[in-house]
């Protein structure tokens, strides 16, 4: 388990790697990885309008819930992460707070989309949050995008860079309060081609990169820069993803936030 699912909130160590994020916007913003389509599909109810795209970052997903004519609020707790959003998807409102405490109405959206970000809150408190500012019978839906490490050379990348795996390889689930129920799950796996460069950006995005020392910053630069010249095809590599997406329905009453 790695960044994309493994990181505990309320430690020292989360908040950090969490703050992170902050001086790397623009970075995040060019290297990560959109999302498929069908994916994105698959997370929204046929009738949803109102959309909260919570942890929105730099808007990675929030675009295409712009795209396909929804009504999108965006919230994340890191301002520079905004601010490119704001430049990116102006069609969408964008607001700095934190999963456990959103400035939205009661029972105001249909849908609450929560990419990449879950790990990064406390999903007790988060749920009933979200469960507020759902209309009764709306979605969460969760998505993570995962590199695909039975590919050598991503696993090789993993090894240097920290490896990862989904839920559904560990047999596990997100956690999710009692405000939701029929959680399921489908997986969309998909690739795209990348310069080294690119690739290099890729791990200057990540937490663990991050919240290093230079010392081992340089290290893991220069052996990625290495395995990707030897794993390059006319001056690209294909990453290959799975796209894991989590979605469970509010129930008609929801507690109340503690």
């Amino acid at each position: 388990m790695t960044e994309s699912i493994e990181s505990t909130a309320g430690d020292d160590r989360h908040a950090t790697a969490a703050r992170s994020f902050d001086a790397a916007a623009e970075i995040y913003e060019a290297s990560r990885p959109d999302y498929p389509a069908a994916a994105v599909e698959w997370m929204l109810a046929p009738d949803a309008r109102q959309v909260l795209d919570l942890g929105a970052g730099t808007g990675k997903l929030t675009s295409a819930l712009v795209d396909r004519g929804l009504d999108v609020v965006a919230v994340d707790p890191s301002g520079p992460m905004l601010d490119v959003l704001r430049r990116r998807v102006p069609a969408a409102r964008a607001l700095v707070a934190g999963a456990e405490d959103l400035p939205l109405d009661d029972a105001s959206v249909d849908v609450v989309t929560v990419a990449q970000a879950w790990h990064w809150v406390d999903p007790v408190r988060a749920s009933a949050e979200v469960a507020r500012v759902l209309r009764p019978g709306g979605t969460l839906s969760l998505v993570w995008n995962i590199r695909d490490e039975s590919v050598e050379w991503i696993r090789r990348f993993g090894e240097i860079a920290g490896s990862e795996r989904s839920f559904r390889d560990l047999g596990e689930s997100p956690v999710v309060g009692p405000e939701f129920a029929g959680l399921e799950s489908s997986v969309f796996p998909w690739s795209r081609t990348m310069t080294r460069d690119e690739v290099l950006d890729l791990i200057r995005s990540r937490s663990w990169y991050l919240t290093a020392d230079p010392e081992r910053q340089s290290e893991m630069v220069s052996a990625v820069s290495r395995l990707v010249e030897d794993a390059t095809v006319d001056g690209v590599v294909e990453m290959v993803y799975v796209t894991e997406v989590f979605r469970a329905r509010r129930a008609v009453r929801a507690r109340a936030v503690p």
